[in-house]
């Protein structure tokens, strides 16, 4: 078990009893040790449809209770709404979710009263577990008060002051239900505010949908019942809710930080926080300032935290992936928008169908006008741990390893090491490699000057990544 960039991720069969119980606890000595939380205080839980995390969900239950705090059942819950009601009652939260992994995978997001805990926090959590790791650890499962209710219906009016009556009225839109704990929230905020919000792809199994790499499969889905329905936008998001999938009238997804952007301009953000792989083309797109981090919640919270020290207003981010954060209060037609600093799929689904709507565009065409560069995202999945570092150490290890290794695409004009390697080459293409810092995969971010010269580069670079393994294992 490991803290990725959001969060402790796992298979199952080593998160399941034992190892569950032993991080709850940890997280609750962590919180009492440090202040965040005294005796007897309520501590939040939810999970995701995966079908592991009902089970973690009341191991961790019981472990939270032995450790002295009070557990709070919210259910299937999306991550979002967990955070906002803690935010709220000034509760701890745990979240059991394996977000857009496959299920045999599992994890835990971890909050704090204030919010996501960060690294600091995660070193913390860690610790504590090693020490408690040499005794035995009671997993005996909890059961907790259900407030599951209390949760969905704040996250509902939180979402129901975005925008102003009737404001979709006109849109037909599909909503991608598959296995997302959004499902039917998504579904009832659309039609609250006026949208024909078509309920498609529910799923009794847990479908692994990755938001910032859409699969073919899922695709061709988006694309078969935007034809068949005549839809104006297809929305999603993946297994916890916190990353959203919008997909336009012809069901081609939209890019993360796309939705990202048109989040900030529609927040009238003055500073944005956001990882180096969100696409380059940001910091001309608006009147912000931008702030570019390492990938994770983690880092654009802290770069948000920064800018709020440093007296900033109007401070808000995103990632790569579409997920909105907020930590500075925004008006909106609703009143005022509190500060959520963690992941949220509705304010960036609610912002790019609105302003589609108010423009009367087909998201194609907002698409076409923006002015970022175009930008492709893949991953090869089931790739070691091992051997995504072995890679990145060969690469680093000298300016004439990379160099080599990038011959095939082009001469290197300049590099950066935020958090992978990001390389512009002479003729501006760009390409960025960096293993995942939460499941076994390899990660390529490309941008060119054409969606056609993107698609290239991206199977060029992952050719050259194949081709390497390929060659090491020899």
């Amino acid at each position: 078990m490991k803290f990725g960039t959001s969060g402790l991720r796992g298979l199952v069969v080593d998160l399941q009893g034992r190892a569950s119980a032993l991080y709850a606890q940890a997280f609750a000595r962590h919180l009492i040790e440090t202040g965040a939380a005294k005796t007897g205080d309520r501590i939040l839980v939810g999970r995701d449809f995966r079908p592991s995390s009902p089970d973690i969900a009341s191991t961790c239950i019981g472990a939270l209770a032995r450790a002295g705090l009070s557990p709070v059942d919210c259910g299937p819950v999306p991550t979002p709404a967990l955070a906002l009601y803690g935010l709220k009652l000034g509760a701890a939260s745990l979240m059991v979710t394996g977000s857009h992994i496959p299920a045999d995978r599992n994890g835990i997001k971890f909050y704090r009263p204030d919010g996501e805990i960060d690294k600091q926090d995660e070193a913390g959590i860690t610790a504590i577990a090693a020490k408690l790791d040499k005794a035995d650890v009671d997993a005996t499962p909890g059961e907790a008060p259900d407030h599951a209710a209390e949760a969905r219906s704040l996250f509902l009016d939180r979402n129901r002051s975005l925008l102003s009556p009737g404001a979709l009225a006109g849109l037909k839109v599909g909503v991608y239900q598959h296995s997302t704990v959004a499902r039917d929230l998504l579904v009832e905020v659309l039609r609250g505010y006026g949208a024909d919000a078509v309920a498609l792809g529910w799923s009794d199994e847990f479908i692994p949908v990755d938001t910032e790499a859409v699969s073919e499969e899922i695709i061709a889905l988006l694309q078969g019942w935007a034809q068949e329905h005549r839809l104006d936008a297809i929305v999603s998001a993946d297994g916890d809710g916190d990353r959203p999938l919008v997909a336009d009238e012809t069901g081609a997804p939209l890019r993360g930080d796309l939705l990202g952007l048109i989040t900030a301009q529609f927040l009238g953000a003055q500073v944005v926080v956001t990882p180096v792989t969100s696409n380059s083309g940001i910091e001309k797109a608006g009147s912000f300032t931008v702030i570019r981090t390492k990938v994770g919640s983690p880092f654009v919270i802290a770069g948000m935290s920064e800018a709020l020290a440093e007296g900033k207003t109007g401070v808000a981010g995103f990632e790569a992936n579409g997920g909105a954060l907020t930590a500075s209060e925004f008006g909106v037609a609703g009143g005022t928008l509190a500060p959520l600093p963690t992941r949220d799929s509705f304010l960036p689904i609610l912002a790019t169908l609105s302003l589609a709507a108010s423009e009367k565009k087909p998201l194609s065409q907002v698409v076409a006008s923006s002015s970022l560069p175009h930008a492709a995202t893949d991953r090869l999945e089931n790739f070691p741990v091992e051997t995504s570092a072995a890679l990145m150490a060969h690469l680093r290890a000298s300016d004439n390893h990379l160099a080599a290794f990038l011959a095939p695409l082009g001469v290197i004009a300049s590099k950066s090491d935020i958090d992978g390697l990001r390389v512009t080459l002479a003729d501006g293409r760009i390409i960025l490699l960096r293993p995942s810092g939460n499941a076994p995969e390899m990660r390529c971010y490309v941008e060119a000057a054409t969606a056609q010269d993107a698609e290239a580069l991206l199977g060029q670079g992952l050719t050259l990544i194949r081709a390497w393994v390929d060659h090491e294992q020899r």
